[in-house]
Parts: structure tokens; sequence; C-alpha cells
């Protein structure tokens, strides 16, 4: 199947064009000037039943690069109108400021919005370009994919393209579009939007949309709105635990950038961990640290409560503090179940919480690469020297291992077995900064190599890949100067 205008269509468009609140706004994308192919992802076109032959056709570059052509209705592009807290506090009217959709695709029943982001100005810009340059679409494109490769919910990436187009911030860069494909690109603050704007049919109208686009099992339900908030707070503590497991900060956790059916989305300035760090804040541009790496779990229950707060007009206010108490103990669960299976334990007992805990301590003291220690502590033994010599605390270690030592011999797995288990849950590789930056750099002067490297490696982060080895130790000691920010 080819991916061309044609197949694209918009249910969200048909739903709300006779509504009489905004929900969107029809755009016309801007084309990029003289568009390269950077990368196609092959794996997940194969999963949209799209051909690898049509990757490289000039028919997809075109699109990909923004340039639609035929008759506007054919095709019929949108901007979503959201607002949102950002840093905690109430922004107003947001909105699809770079990202243009371009319709949906069907397959197997499911729908997938197709989204351009970097495509040119909307509605919801807000005075500025529309654009994204070439090094954040590059950390968006991999970062989407090594995360779904991970296990963990997220927007994905069909697409990368580089461009001539000049692009404006603190200096002059090549602008890029990244495809962004997701089931749901509605967010909290989508109906914080209607909420703060007393509309609250707006409000029911776009819940509705949810429920019969995502989850048309509940439609004829009574409770359909409890349903969906209900299912919004599992599905978010279980991304966080996830998160949290593979020491991931996203960096700009506001409430438009959380989405209803609890996936990833909007990569900014997120960052994995190297040395293991609470403390650690991803994002340059957060001064006081409401986002670093420890409070993304208060975070998104402060979030889920912004998204039920806007949610009172449709349920009462005992539905919606019973769904949002779900929150704690489903995170907890899967955060404990998470880190027990990491340290290579079949089942989670309640004294194995504080052997974990203990552990992350050590690991912060010491300031040990988080994703080498777990995926070396696979060979644990108690001659080890190698685990052992990754801390400065040698006794603080050994005293740990004694008490791990005995906790394993309570399981009937032999090493090799217990080294199998972790290795499918302990990545070799993340997409550190520094990586990211290597690719950034080689794309910078027209070498796209390390991108589709990368996209391989990441796509496979449980498996050996000797042609990329290097990516599997330390970072070098200039990744600790590397800053990220929300312009990025």
């Amino acid at each position: 199947m080819k991916l061309h205008e044609a197949q694209l269509r918009h249910t969200f468009f048909e739903t709300f064009k006779n509504q009489g609140d905004l929900h969107l706004s029809q755009v016309v994308p801007s084309g990029l000037q003289e568009p390269v192919l950077v990368s196609a992802n092959a794996q997940f076109a194969q999963q949209l039943g799209i051909d690898a032959d049509n990757l490289n056709s000039p028919e997809f570059l075109k699109l990909m690069a923004g340039h639609i052509e035929g008759e506007p209705s054919s095709t019929n592009p949108i901007a979503l109108v959201y607002s949102g807290h950002q840093f905690g506090v109430w922004a107003g009217q947001l909105g699809d400021g770079r990202a243009i959709t371009l319709g949906e695709l069907e397959k197997d029943g499911a729908l997938w919005d197709i989204q351009l982001k970097g495509a040119g100005s909307t509605p919801y810009s807000r005075l500025a370009d529309g654009r994204a340059v070439l090094r954040s679409s590059i950390r968006e494109y991999l970062c989407s994919e090594a995360m779904h490769n991970l296990g963990i919910a997220t927007t994905r990436a069909l697409a990368l393209v580089d461009s001539q187009t000049q692009v404006y911030r603190e200096e002059v860069e090549s602008g890029a579009t990244v495809c962004r494909v997701a089931q749901s690109h509605i967010r909290f603050g989508s109906f914080e939007h209607f909420h703060y704007r007393n509309q609250s049919k707006a409000v029911k109208a776009l819940a509705d949309y949810v429920i019969q686009r995502n989850f048309p099992q509940w439609v004829n339900q009574e409770n359909k709105y409890y349903l969906m908030l209900e299912n919004c707070v599992l599905k978010t503590a279980k991304m966080i635990a996830q998160w949290q497991s593979v020491g991931f900060n996203h960096g700009v956790m506001n409430t438009d950038n959380m989405s209803i059916i609890g996936d990833t989305i909007d990569y900014g300035p997120f960052g994995f961990l190297d040395a293991y760090d609470p403390e650690h804040i991803c994002n340059h541009s957060d001064a006081n640290g409401r986002y670093s790496f420890k409070n993304q779990p208060s975070v998104g229950l402060w979030n889920l409560n912004a998204l039920a707060t806007s949610l009172t007009s449709l349920m009462s206010n005992d539905d919606l503090i019973r769904a949002l108490k779900q929150y704690e103990p489903k995170f907890i669960h899967q955060f404990r179940h998470i880190m027990a299976s990491k340290i290579g334990l079949e089942e989670y007992q309640p004294d194995d919480e504080q052997l974990i805990n203990q552990l992350l301590e050590l690991l912060q003291i010491n300031n040990v690469d988080y994703t080498i220690f777990f995926r070396t502590l696979g060979e644990f033994t108690q001659s080890n020297q190698a685990i052992r010599d990754q801390f400065i605390d040698r006794e603080g270690f050994d005293a740990w291992a004694k008490k791990y030592s005995a906790r394993l011999a309570q399981q009937s797995l032999t090493d090799q077995q217990r080294q199998q288990n972790m290795n499918a849950v302990n990545p070799k590789y993340v997409l550190r900064n520094y990586m990211a930056q290597a690719s950034i750099a080689a794309a910078q002067k027209g070498d796209y190599s390390e991108v589709n490297l990368l996209l391989e490696v990441l796509q496979s982060p449980f498996e050996e890949h000797p042609q990329a080895e290097k990516y599997a130790g330390l970072p070098p000691d200039w990744a600790d100067q590397l800053s990220v920010s929300c312009s990025s």
C-alpha cells in the first residue's frame, strides 16, 4: 500500500466541522525547499501496511516535506487548538503551532493520525514560523522509536526530512520535518481549553470523539467518561513508572504535553540518565527543577488532577476522585515489579523494596552509570570484579551484594537463565544525549548514516550491535557539557 493524499481521511474534521466550537483549523502546509529524505522507518511502515518500496519514491518525499498537491478538499490538513498549564502556571490558549495533521490512516481497524511537525505556521503559531530545525527533529525521530522498542507507549516516527529551508533560531539552521504518527494527539490541555472557556458542550463533544475513535467498546456505557479518565490515569501511571525504570527524563511535562491515551508525546528537552541522579534536570529552561527526574511521578498526578478538573461537567466529584486515587497504587505496583525484574527476581516480594532502594542509593552516592550497571548486573557473581569496580564505596556494594546473593538463592533459576531474563529488560542501548548529538553533527554536514545507524540500534536496544559498540560504554567527558532547552 502506498501512503498518498487520497488515502488520508479526516474523521476528526468531519466530526467537528458542524459543531460551532473551534476544535481545529484547516491549514495549508508550507513545503520545505529542496527536501532530502534523511531516514524512513521501514519497520513502522510495514506495521502501517505501507510498502517499503514506496518509502524512497518522489511522491513519499513530497508528502513528508509538506508539499500537498491536488485540491485542498482531497486532504484537508488541520491543526488542533488546546490550552494548558506550563510549569504549573495556566498559559491559556496554545495549539498546534508547528504540527499539521494530514489525515488518518486505517490499519486493521485502528486509526493512526499522520502528522507533520515543522511544515509551517498555523493559526496557533503565535507569530512563530511553525518550523522545526534538523537537530530537534532528529532527536524526536530517534527517541520516539527508542521508547517504543523499550516497550513504552509513545507516538511513533515514520520519516525525517532535511532541507535547504533556512530557519532562524539562535543562529540560522536547516528546516526539517518529522512525520509523527499516533492513535491520538488529543492532550489533557485539549479538554482544559474548553473547560476554562466554559464550553461544556465542547468538552463533551471532545470526550465523545475520543471514546468513539479510541474506545468504541465504551460508546454505549453509562459510565463511559469515567472509563476514559480511569484508563488515562492507569496508562499514565504505567508510562511514568516505565520512564523511571529506564532512566528517562521527559523535561517538559506540561499538561499540553500529556496524552489522553497515555502515550509519551512531545520530545523536546528530554534526556536519559547517565550517572544515576534523582535530582537530574534535563531541561536547561527548568530553573526550579519542577520536571526533574525524581518529580515525574508526582507531576503526573498533578497533571491528571488538572485533567479531572476539566471533566467536572461530565461526571461527579466522587467519580473523579475515585479515578485519581488509582494512580499511586498503580504506579507503585508497576515500578516495584519492573525494578524487581531488572535485578533478576522472578516475583516481587515485600522485602525487595528495601533491597531495591538500597541499590538505588548506592548508585546515586557512587555516581554509577544507570544503564551500564543494570546491563552488567546480569553477569553478577560474588567474584565479579567488573561490577564491583563501578563503585567507589566497594564495601558498601559488597554489603548489598551479600543480601542480593541471598535473595537470588531463594530462586530456582540458573545464572544463565537469570542473565537471559535480565538482558530482556535491561537495555544495552538508550538514546543518550551525546549519541543524538553525534548524529546531529554528522547530519548537519549532510551525512545521515549515523541517524540510520542509531535507528537500527534503538529498534532492538536489548540486542548486541557490534557496529555500534562505541555507544555501549560510558559517555565521553564532553557529554557533561551538553545542554538542552525547550528551544531545541
